[in-house]
């Protein structure tokens, strides 16, 4: 048990800023990787693309910026290097929907969430799917917010279903 004070307001709504900007950035950026089809040299991609976000200056200040960028690297690199196993539990939770066929932001939206859902422990379930909903409701179509929330909610409870029964995703996608 920690001793720790709860954190003020004013530090929570900081912490909150930081983070959206973040799944912002993520989402920026992974939009045009998956445009441009260039999953490849993380390195050098994200360097140009911190530098190219900070020449068109409409980001918040440093205090929110600087902050929030190893949080959107986590992101952009657990989907990047994960995309395969993303894709197919995305698509395993998308009835009826194939990943090509979801509209490029939605996809994107729906691979941050997935992302953090499945490899962020520290990330708590609802308020993974609660962002992704917000970016969707911020630069989807008005039924952007609808579909994702109910992908994700699919694969929520593909994920818990998994880890009651003691089966990894892996087998339960080799065995069907």
């Amino acid at each position: 048990m920690s001793n720790k004070p709860p954190p003020s307001d004013e530090a929570l709504e900081l912490y909150l800023r930081q983070r959206r900007f973040a799944r912002e950035s993520a989402l920026q950026f992974l939009y045009q990787a998956d445009v441009q089809d260039e999953w490849e040299d993380l390195p050098a991609r994200l360097k140009t693309f911190w530098l190219t976000l900070d020449e068109w200056g409409d980001v918040p200040g440093d205090d929110v910026v600087s902050p929030a960028m190893p949080f959107a690297e986590r992101i952009i690199r657990g989907v990047s290097l994960g995309l395969e196993d993303i894709d197919r539990r995305i698509a395993e939770s998308a009835h009826n929907w194939s990943i090509s066929r979801m509209a490029v932001i939605d996809r994107n939206i729906l691979r941050i969430a997935a992302f953090e859902l499945l490899r962020c422990d520290d990330v708590p379930p609802v308020t993974a799917v609660d962002e992704a909903i917000e970016l969707a409701k911020s630069y989807g179509d008005k039924e952007s917010s609808r579909f994702v929330n109910g992908v994700l909610d699919s694969l929520l409870r593909q994920s818990r279903d998994v880890s009651d029964t003691g089966e990894t995703a892996g087998a339960s996608a080799e065995s069907g």
